[in-house]
């Protein structure tokens, strides 16, 4: 028990974060914190990393699976936090923004371009031939559609050519 709790204190302090344990039962958020710092390379409060700590106040259901961390938005100014548990939860974390120059991050889809819609869940994928209407970079948002007569749906794009619009 000590030993975690050393360990806790730690990975505060790393991060900057108030020491505040968790009631057991509960998701650490000190761990969340943790993997929002590794995932932007940058520390809480400072440029391109997490604005602020999660807020101790919240109470997660224990998380057993490796948490997944992604940018969620274009401007890379907020990262969701997810617990892939069954039944599990989902954090958005806001962000100062990428400390990436706009130049460094180049469009990997363009408008008009052809791309492949792959709308995945636990367990199944299903994929379709659609068009992008707006340009963006890997891991960005942005609206597609199947064909010229479909509402279009907001999907990430994963790699050129291939967007995502996942299902939890």
């Amino acid at each position: 028990m000590m030993r975690s709790r050393n360990l806790i204190f730690a990975m505060t302090l790393l991060i900057g974060a108030p020491v505040v344990a968790q009631p057991v039962g509960y998701h650490d958020l000190a761990l969340v914190d943790a993997a929002v710092t590794a995932f932007t390379g940058v520390r809480t409060g400072e440029p391109g990393g997490a604005t602020m700590p999660v807020d101790r106040r919240l109470r997660l259901a224990p998380c057993y699976s490796p948490l997944v961390v992604s940018w969620h938005g274009t401007r890379q100014n907020n990262v969701m936090v997810r617990c892939p548990d069954s039944g599990g939860w989902r954090l958005f974390i806001a962000t100062s923004g990428s400390t990436l120059p706009e130049a460094a991050a180049p469009p990997a889809v363009a408008r008009g371009e052809a791309v492949t819609i792959s709308v995945a869940g636990d367990g199944f994928a299903v994929s379709q031939p659609g068009e992008a209407m707006e340009a963006g970079p890997v891991g960005g948002w942005i609206r597609v559609r199947i064909n010229t007569k479909a509402v279009p749906i907001r999907a990430r794009i994963e790699r050129p050519g291939l967007v995502v619009v996942p299902v939890d």
